[in-house]
């Protein structure tokens, strides 16, 4: 596994789109395997951590994508996100096992998945393999689609509520 060697700091690696998919082309035709992630990410938690992770160990760079705030409002509710999008992108940005993050607007990732052609795409255990949005195309160009092993117990929503109780 080829660790990042990049100075850049955390904001450098939150890249636009286009950006992030001229970084993923230039390290595939170096022959390294990029793997995507994604998720809202709102309160960093172990679970997440563990998850990214293990994502990177499954190529040489792992890219992430993060929801937007209006794309987390549809999907978690109007309280949500706690955290605004750009925070989001660069703590996880600042974690070692990532080279990149880009921001998405859409409600899942399908269309940056297709834009930028990842070698592995990686989604927590929770999800069912046939629920997880681009497997069908990663395994088109020959890609593959791991699920990741979940921390038990840990939720960001679990987290959220007791936040809120106190």
């Amino acid at each position: 596994m080829t660790v990042r060697r990049s100075g850049a700091g955390a904001r450098q690696r939150v890249l636009a789109a286009d950006a992030a998919r001229r970084a993923v082309r230039t390290a595939q035709r170096r022959g390294e395997t990029v793997v995507f992630t994604n998720g809202c990410f709102d309160v960093l938690h172990v679970g997440h951590v563990r998850s990214l992770e293990q994502a990177r160990r499954l190529g040489d760079r792992l890219i992430v994508a993060v929801n937007g705030d209006a794309s987390m409002r549809r999907i978690k509710g109007p309280e949500r996100p706690i955290v605004p999008a750009r925070q989001r992108a660069e703590v996880i940005a600042a974690l070692g096992c990532v080279d990149w993050v880009t921001i998405f607007a859409d409600d899942d990732p399908l269309a940056l998945i297709r834009h930028l052609h990842p070698d592995v795409l990686a989604k927590g255990g929770e999800w069912h393999p046939k629920a997880i949005v681009g497997a069908d195309d990663v395994r088109s160009w020959g890609g593959r689609v791991v699920r990741l092993r979940q921390v038990p117990g840990v939720r960001t929503s679990k987290i959220v509520a007791k936040i809120r109780r106190s």
